[in-house]
């Protein structure tokens, strides 16, 4: 119809990333026949998967916010401004970098884009080394749209291991029960609208294991043949699995956004 060929290919979840289920008392939970449980770790274990596409540049969207054609226009318009504003910052990270590695940089325009474009707070005690570390990683745009009332994550800020402050998606798993009117009272949503760049200035990927946080992996309440059990589930892919790259937010139209969580979803409008 548009006189184009597409090149599709699907990867799958690896067997290897699975978690061990456990029973409630967090003894190893058996099947009827005696053998462990292994579960899918949620969607996390698919930071292998990303890892293995070479590509400078990579879009993230979940297959259940997909829309109709007659709905695609700003779709398409503001995928085009994230990869916009994403190799931007990418081209001004790579310039640094290289003035870093030569030596003799002035340090206080690399600071102000550090804080300013990247969003980064950098500790008083900051050096060189620091903002080497910090420009040197994957880098994400995450499109997020206002927040009305959707089930999912949002957009925080959070400290850091090395002293400094960044903006992360957090789900309210990660959230503490006294802090949770603070997520239900945030302004914006993450619709899991994502472009990403992840090689280096040197044109070498990033190894995206590296970049896991993996103090960020939680447990949730499920079952198994009418059993309760408890499941390890993997830092989320654009939560703790994405926690060490670069991520800015940019507010993107609302119709970008189409969820279709239930059946009755695809009675809104926009799926019509």
């Amino acid at each position: 119809r548009f006189g184009i060929r597409y090149d599709i290919s699907f990867s799958v979840q690896k067997p290897s990333t699975d978690t061990i289920a456990v029973n409630p008392d967090n003894t190893p939970f058996r099947q009827d026949d005696g053998t462990l449980l292994f579960r899918p770790a949620g969607h996390g274990a698919l930071v292998e998967n990303l890892n293995e596409i070479d590509a400078d540049l990579v879009f993230i969207k979940n297959i259940d916010n997909v829309t109709t054609d007659a709905q695609r226009g700003d779709t398409i318009r503001y995928k085009k401004v994230l990869a916009g504003i994403l190799l931007d910052l990418q081209d001004r990270a790579f310039e640094y970098l290289k003035a870093l590695e030569v030596g003799g940089a002035e340090l206080e325009p690399i600071v102000e884009f550090i804080e300013q474009r990247l969003c980064v707070k950098l500790p008083a005690d900051y050096d060189s080394a620091l903002l080497r570390a910090v420009l040197d990683r994957p880098i994400r745009v995450c499109g997020m749209v206002r927040n009305e009332g959707e089930p999912g994550g949002g957009p925080f800020w959070a400290s850091n291991a090395d002293g400094t402050q960044s903006l992360q998606i957090a789900e309210s798993s990660q959230i503490a029960p006294a802090d949770q009117p603070l997520r239900k009272a945030a302004t914006h949503f993450n619709p899991v609208d994502l472009v990403c760049a992840v090689k280096d200035y040197k044109g070498n990927k990033f190894n995206l294991p590296d970049y896991v946080d993996r103090n960020t992996g939680f447990i949730s309440y499920k079952s198994k043949n009418g059993k309760e059990l408890k499941a390890l589930e993997l830092p989320g892919l654009w939560n703790g699995a994405m926690s060490d790259w670069n991520t800015v937010f940019v507010e993107v139209p609302l119709s970008t956004f189409n969820p279709a969580k239930t059946v009755n979803d695809l009675l809104r409008e926009q799926h019509q």
